[in-house]
């Protein structure tokens, strides 16, 4: 995906945001969960562009790089690649460098906030129903031989050929996507699976820094419920997507660490 693409969903060109970000698409003007704004300029523009850059194209090359050492312990990892572990791209899916199930949502999350922000001013905004219709556009990847030309509403991404490669998704990803309702916080799916795949998938929340962190938090914990809903998953996913928003904000590693851990143990729409 294009990071201008990205960016470009979260920052439209001429906006206002907060201090080194975005408005990105955030709560209707007035509503509490908007940042203060000032004026974002040429060079706030370029930063925010790097820091998409980086958070989608870092995430990709770590998962790269493990993807070939994925199921073992870190004992065993350092036994067979040193101390240090793995320091280059291994043979994984057949070749070096391959893209992982883990790249594949974090894109298709990228795309589900783009088409949230296009149905903002529809008056059809639900932001956890537009990631949900993405990871239901990702899960064809793992199974059909290439995009459907006839499914007009797929868009661009499910259209990219090299995108539709089966990379050993988790089943419980999987399955969750085969229920015929999406999950939600008060009906979460998998409330017992504590994987990690969901939070893995959740940095792109964190590019929403025109929101306040707690909503950051809320809609990275109720995307989660949709496969993987078990309380450490949805703690997870939020206090990750806070975490990176602090560091596209343009706040320091401590700072946005503790911004995360301060993130609100209570997420609203759980049940009791």
């Amino acid at each position: 995906m294009s990071s201008s693409r990205a960016s470009s969903a979260a920052a439209p060109t001429g906006a206002t945001a907060p201090a080194h970000a975005p408005a990105g698409p955030a709560p209707s003007p007035g509503s509490p969960g908007r940042t203060a704004a000032v004026v974002w300029g040429r060079a706030e523009q370029q930063d925010f562009r790097s820091r998409v850059r980086g958070a989608l194209l870092g995430g990709a090359v770590g998962d790269a790089l493990g993807a070939a050492v994925d199921p073992l312990p870190l004992a065993e990892i350092r036994q067979a690649h040193g101390p240090a572990g793995v320091l280059d791209l291994l043979p994984a899916y057949g070749r070096r460098g391959a893209i992982t199930a883990t790249t594949q949502l974090t894109l298709f999350t990228v795309d589900g906030l783009i088409r949230a922000q296009v149905r903002r001013d529809t008056g059809a905004w639900h932001p956890p129903t537009d990631l949900y219709r993405a990871y239901l556009r990702w899960s064809a990847t793992q199974h059909d031989w290439g995009p459907d030309e006839r499914r007009a509403d797929d868009g661009w991404l499910a259209r990219e050929e090299w995108l539709y490669q089966r990379r050993s998704p988790g089943r419980d990803t999987l399955g969750a996507l085969r229920e015929p309702t999406m999950g939600t916080l008060a009906d979460p799916r998998n409330p017992g699976s504590a994987a990690p795949a969901a939070v893995a998938r959740s940095a792109p929340f964190g590019l929403l820094v025109g929101w306040d962190p707690q909503l950051v938090f809320q809609l990275a914990a109720e995307c989660a419920a949709q496969t993987h809903g078990s309380p450490a998953s949805l703690l997870a996913s939020g206090a990750f997507a806070v975490l990176v928003h602090g560091l596209t904000r343009g706040e320091g590693p401590t700072t946005a660490v503790q911004r995360a851990l301060d993130s609100s143990p209570h997420v609203r729409g759980t049940r009791a």
